[in-house]
């Protein structure tokens, strides 16, 4: 389980900048500015960690439990709100109510893991969602240009194996990139560029952590 320093953003969407050789970069815009609304203890819930809280939301709109907690943090209800593992020392940093700095988390250069959750594309069929070729269309082919094709074996074993390419749902689940990198900070603005892409839609809801794969990575420099 990664549990190094991170925070919880929102999908802006993607852009290009220029680095100091004039290359440029592809990069996925986040935007951060999360807030502490609760903290897990080794004391009280044998394990610790942050409650980060995101956006805003109608009152009204919110349940009753949860509006009574947010509001027992004296902040104001949250479109996302999401538990992070940490460790005691990092949670120790923060107090309910407190905004997540960026620069205190990320530095530009810093490898991370973005996670978020893929685009929802309903129902599809193999060649959308497995990239299969499809039919050939002559030969008095009709109707089967896109199918899968024999799902089928002979009589040993007779049956369909488990785990076969098949039409199905595509999408709507969680999606995470590793490695990537931190190309800039804007901390006006509390945006972190990062590298590459970042799984999700516009406006979804990402989670970024200093990179579990990668040695010291999590640990941002002094």
């Amino acid at each position: 389980m990664n549990q190094n320093p991170g925070i919880i953003g929102k999908k802006i969407g993607m852009t290009q900048i220029f680095d100091d050789k004039g290359e440029v970069i592809r990069v996925t815009v986040v935007q951060g500015g999360c807030v502490v609304l609760g903290k897990r203890t080794l004391e009280k819930d044998k394990y610790s960690a942050l409650i980060l809280g995101l956006g805003e939301r109608k009152e009204k709109s919110t349940k009753k439990p949860v509006l009574g907690f947010i509001k027992k943090a004296g902040q104001t209800p949250k479109r996302w709100i999401k538990e992070m593992r940490c460790s005691a020392e990092h949670a120790a940093k923060y107090e309910v109510g407190q905004k997540v700095a960026l620069d205190g988390i990320f530095e530009a250069g810093q490898i991370v893991d973005a996670q978020g959750t893929s685009r929802g594309r309903g129902f599809t069929g193999v060649v959308r969602k497995w990239g299969f070729a499809g039919g050939v269309s002559s030969h008095g082919t009709h109707e089967y240009f896109r199918h899968g094709g024999s799902i089928g074996t002979n009589m040993t074993p007779g049956r369909t194996l488990p785990g076969l390419k098949m039409p199905g749902q595509y999408g709507n689940e969680t999606v995470s990139m590793l490695n990537i990198r931190v190309a800039k900070l804007i901390l006006e603005d509390d945006l972190v560029l990062i590298e590459g892409a970042v799984p999700g839609p516009d406006g979804g809801l990402v989670v970024i952590r200093g990179a579990v794969k990668k040695k010291n990575a999590g640990k941002k420099k002094a």
